[in-house]
């Protein structure tokens, strides 16, 4: 066998092992250098993440996405990355999935593998305060924190901490459980020393472009058949509070509002906050409220609607903005 043959053989079986996952990060070399030969024109993309199939389907049954290709999507690390544009801005999208840790790790991926100017996320929340927000709305907050990373003490009743015996029915006393005190977490970022820090801020520039592109906003108030009893609206400058648990107790609820002044509930935006910051991301958040803590919803069209009010704000700020152009390299 002739040594032209025998290289030939040798790279017909390099192809035909290579890696799914190789043959896919080749996609994304593709599409950067596709970017990078087109850089007088082509400009940075923005990053779209939310975590479940109710807000892929809002996204999908708005019209508005369109892929850049038949085959424009990707798989790294069991997550699926669409490219394509957002009523005519450029954007990758990800499903990341339930929980901060998943949220965390898929947002990573995005921000490492892909050009992205900034982040955005939309989902869906429980509202810890209906006289501020009910379901339909849609809120823009200007921090969230994690609130499920906890320090177990002794029973004792400090501010700011989470003393069971405080709950106990009928009477409040000591409580096995004991108190829980709020931790802080580290934050990581390259150009900073590691601090510890509660709150996280939405980015300044970005929150004040919300409230200008969102004033006034219409959001949807029917799905099918069914809808909301009143007008929903779009609510600033709250806080919001982020854990790997649903809030569906009232005095729980209730707790957060009053010692945090959190307003929602959600297992994804502070880890969106985060890992933004820690990648010195611009970064903002639209949740929709789908439910208030404590009480049970009889209108199953509502989580849709909720996520679908919040896809319509995070849409039109995406709009608003204007995105970096690639520089040449």
């Amino acid at each position: 066998m002739s040594r032209v043959n025998l290289a030939a053989l040798l790279l017909l079986g390099l192809l035909l092992v290579m890696p799914q996952q190789s043959m896919q990060a080749s996609l994304i070399d593709s599409i950067a250098e596709i970017e990078k030969s087109n850089c007088k024109v082509a400009h940075l993309r923005l990053g779209l993440v939310f975590t479940s199939d109710v807000n892929e389907r809002a996204l999908k049954d708005s019209g508005l996405y369109s892929p850049d290709s038949e085959d424009s999507s990707v798989d790294i690390a069991g997550r699926r990355f669409h490219s394509g544009t957002l009523n005519g801005s450029s954007i990758v999208y990800v499903k990341t999935g339930s929980a901060s840790v998943n949220m965390a790790t898929a947002l990573q991926i995005l921000l490492a593998r892909f050009r992205i100017h900034g982040v955005i996320y939309f989902g869906n929340a429980g509202s810890l305060d209906k006289k501020t927000m009910v379901p339909g709305d849609v809120s823009v907050p200007q921090a969230v924190a994690f609130t499920g990373v906890w320090n177990w003490k002794k029973f004792g009743s400090e501010k700011g901490h989470l003393v069971f015996g405080d709950f106990n029915y009928p009477e409040n006393g000591e409580n096995l459980l004991g108190t829980v005190e709020y931790e802080k977490i580290n934050m990581f970022t390259p150009s900073e020393a590691p601090k510890e820090v509660f709150w996280l801020p939405i980015t300044a520039s970005w929150y004040e472009a919300a409230t200008k592109a969102l004033k006034d906003m219409k959001l949807r108030e029917c799905y099918s058949d069914k809808c909301l009893p009143g007008k929903p609206k779009v609510v600033f400058g709250t806080k919001g509070s982020t854990s790997d648990f649903y809030v569906r107790n009232k005095a729980y609820g209730d707790f957060l509002n009053k010692n945090f002044d959190a307003k929602t509930a959600d297992t994804a935006s502070a880890s969106v906050a985060l890992t933004s910051m820690s990648n010195e991301k611009l970064f903002v958040v639209f949740q929709g409220v789908s439910n208030v803590a404590g009480e049970t919803s009889s209108n199953s069209g509502v989580s849709y609607l909720a996520s679908y009010n919040a896809m319509l704000a995070a849409t039109k700020f995406i709009n608003s903005i204007p995105t970096p152009r690639l520089a040449c390299e």
